[in-house]
């Protein structure tokens, strides 16, 4: 097999433990960087050096996170708003994207959709889970779920289902 050319990503093998860790690093790596860069996803996850965001693992094409809502996440009626499971979404869309084949950059959005299942509240921990359905030469179509927290630390009702499509043409 030929070697990839310098500067390009290569993507890590699915199932070898090393490189889920390189995976991780590079997923978390890219959400203090470049993530946080962004006013709104500081503001929703904290400051780089003050994350909200609690990452739990990654393989190839797929994250897993956790954070606890705060009154920054709800609505006027106590429940997570709409706009911040949006935001996930976009967000945790170009996460899996990253993971994918450990690349520096995610594309823009070219469609975005999500369903409310069920609803979290303030101190409520919630589980995000991203991951890659497909990414071609133009297009990468992911699938975002954030599931409340049950008392036993496992996951438990599904507050939000959603799928992101990026434009990833390098």
């Amino acid at each position: 097999m030929a070697e990839p050319l310098p500067g390009t990503p290569t993507a890590p093998r699915v199932g070898d433990s090393s490189d889920d860790a390189k995976v991780l690093d590079h997923v978390m790596t890219y959400h203090s960087t470049r993530c946080c860069a962004s006013p709104i996803y500081a503001f929703l996850f904290g400051p780089p050096d003050a994350s909200l965001v609690r990452f739990t693992g990654a393989t190839r094409g797929r994250f897993t996170a956790r954070i606890t809502l705060s009154d920054r996440h709800m609505n006027s009626a106590g429940g997570i708003h709409g706009s911040v499971s949006a935001t996930i979404v976009d967000w945790a869309g170009g996460l899996a994207i990253a993971a994918w084949d450990l690349r520096a950059a995610t594309g823009v959005s070219v469609d975005i959709n999500i369903s409310y299942l069920s609803t979290a509240r303030i101190g409520d921990e919630v589980e995000i889970e991203g991951k890659v359905e497909r990414v071609g030469s133009n297009l990468a179509f992911t699938e975002v779920r954030i599931w409340k927290i049950n008392g036993e630390g496992a996951r438990g009702a599904l507050v939000a289902s959603g799928r992101h499509t990026k434009f990833v043409k390098r």
